[in-house]
Order: structure tokens, then C-alpha cells, then sequence
């Protein structure tokens, strides 16, 4: 995707569900899951002359540890076909369409997904770096479910709990979370960064930063009244304007996209497209809320 600078490392389509294997680039994940689940919604409603919603539930993340995982990962999501039954052999599944194995493999071709990083894992020539691939992957279809690649960072990776336990292992550096996938140290670097924060929303409130003065200090960089934040003008500078705001209402203050297009009186996708462009703005003018 090169809108989103996001690599597409592997996926695989099942009747009731789908995965995907993605590094995130210039946008956030969810940003991404929203446009891509929205875009599928739109146009399968529009194919089959219905309307509503089309899944059932929102979409779940567990973040990975690439070094660690990726090879694993890929393989994993690459059976799902596989152990859902719906090709028989690997043979089938290496020219299966609904699944980026295929395309690893060389039999299909998507444009959207990355297999030179995931080729290179294997060998540095394409020939054998599929046959080392396909090798990898025929082992792990011997392995059936693989709940330790499901998330909870080191604790799943030992076998839980109790085989911490039975191998004196349990120790106050262990961190585990179901919503990251990687060893001690990276789990802990991760919350770590969330409690960081989740402090400085804190410290912004405490110190009087609501969406009004945040609005106030937007207009004031830009030049414009706070009333034109909330208009809807295309005129350049006020575009700039509140695409700065909708940046540090979401980064900042956690503010909802759902919550700034009520706001706004405009779509959740156009919010993130203004959240985006206020990233920008902010990154090239080094912008910041707190005027120190």
C-alpha cells in the first residue's frame, strides 16, 4: 500500500474470518484496518445492492516482535487455508488464491504484498529462497494450532503460567500482555511507552489542554479564528488549521476519530485523512501543543 508506506507480509482469506501480517508505516493500524474495512464494506454492499453492516465484530491486533516472529507468523497465517480445510494438500495451497502463499511461491502475482523482505529470510536467491520456504512451511503443517503465536508476549512463547512455574522461571522481569506477541524485553519497552503515554494525556488535562484550548492553539499558529477550525471551509490555510487540531485532539488528548466526526459533521475517514495531514504539518514545522 503506498499511500500508507504499510507492508503486507502475509494474509490469508477464511470464510468467517481473515488474517493479515502487516508492518505499519506513515498511518496507524487502525487507520489502516478502518480504510480497508470500510472500502471491502462499501463495495461488497454496492456488488450484491445491500446495505448495513457486513462484519460482525471490530478487528483485533496483537502487535509482534518482527525479529523474532516473522518467519513464524508468515507460516502460521499461510496454513490457516490449509488446516480450515479448504485445499486439501500443500500443493493446493501453493496455488490457492485467497492466501499470500501462492504468491510467495511465485504462482500468483499481488502487488501489494511484500515478499522480498519475507523471500530474503530464506535466501538471498529467489529459487531456493522458495524451496528453503516451502520447506519451512511443509514442517509447520505437522504443528496444528500454535496458541503460542497468538499473543501474551513471553508467558504463551514458555507455555504459560504453569510451565513458568515448573521451570523456576517466574520472576518480576517476565511482562506478558495478550495484545503483544514478543519476548520480556519488548513487551516491557512497549508498555512502557503506553504508561508514557497515558501520563502526558493526563498531565494535558491537568494543566487545562481540552479540546477548546487545543483549538485555540491551532488558529493561533495558523492565523485563523477558532470558528474557522469548525467551519467548513476548503480554503488552504483553515484545512491546515484544523487538520492540526484533529492530529493533537486524536495523538495528544485521545480524543475519538468517531467523537471528532461528530464534531465535525463529516465522515470517520475523512478525520483520519485531516489526523494524517496534521501529523505532517506538525513534523515539517515542528509544531507543539504546549508552548514552553
Amino acid at each position: 500500500m503506498p499511500v500508507t508506506q504499510t507492508a503486507c507480509f502475509a494474509w490469508a482469506l477464511i470464510p468467517n474470518h481473515a488474517h493479515f501480517l502487516f508492518r505499519t508505516g506513515a498511518v496507524p493500524i487502525a487507520t489502516l484496518m478502518r480504510r480497508l474495512l470500510t472500502g471491502y464494506a462499501v463495495y461488497f454492499n454496492h456488488r450484491h445492492k445491500r446495505s448495513g453492516q457486513l462484519f460482525q465484530n471490530r478487528y483485533k491486533s496483537i502487535l509482534c516482535q518482527e525479529d523474532a516472529y516473522l518467519t513464524e507468523l508468515v507460516r502460521y497465517i499461510h496454513l490457516n487455508p490449509y488446516r480450515a480445510g479448504l485445499v486439501k494438500s500443500l500443493e493446493a495451497l501453493d496455488k490457492y488464491p485467497y492466501c499470500g502463499h501462492s504468491v510467495l511461491m511465485g504462482n500468483r502475482k499481488r502487488d501489494w504484498q511484500d515478499t522480498d523482505n519475507v523471500l530474503s529470510y530464506f535466501g538471498k536467491q529467489r529459487f531456493s529462497a522458495r524451496k528453503y520456504y516451502f520447506t519451512f512451511v511443509a514442517e509447520g503443517a505437522k504443528q496444528g494450532r500454535r496458541d503460542e503465536l497468538t499473543g501474551g508476549g513471553l508467558i504463551r512463547s514458555l507455555g504459560g503460567w504453569s510451565a513458568i512455574n515448573r521451570n523456576n522461571l517466574k520472576d518480576g522481569h517476565i511482562k506478558s500482555d495478550e495484545r503483544i506477541l514478543g519476548d520480556s524485553d519488548f513487551v516491557d519497552s512497549l508498555l512502557s511507552a503506553a504508561n508514557e503515554k497515558f501520563e502526558r494525556r493526563y498531565a494535558l488535562k491537568r494543566s487545562g489542554y481540552d479540546l477548546a484550548k487545543t483549538a485555540k492553539r491551532a488558529a493561533f499558529l495558523c492565523g485563523v479564528e477558532v470558528d474557522d477550525i469548525y467551519s467548513q471551509s476548503r480554503q488552504r490555510i483553515k484545512v491546515k488549521a484544523r487538520s492540526l487540531f484533529c492530529y493533537w485532539a486524536s495523538h495528544e488528548l485521545g480524543v475519538s476519530h468517531t467523537e471528532l466526526a461528530r464534531q465535525f459533521r463529516i465522515s470517520v475517514p475523512a478525520v483520519s485523512y485531516s489526523v494524517e495531514r496534521g501529523e505532517q504539518i506538525v513534523k515539517m514545522n515542528n509544531y507543539k501543543l504546549v508552548e514552553k
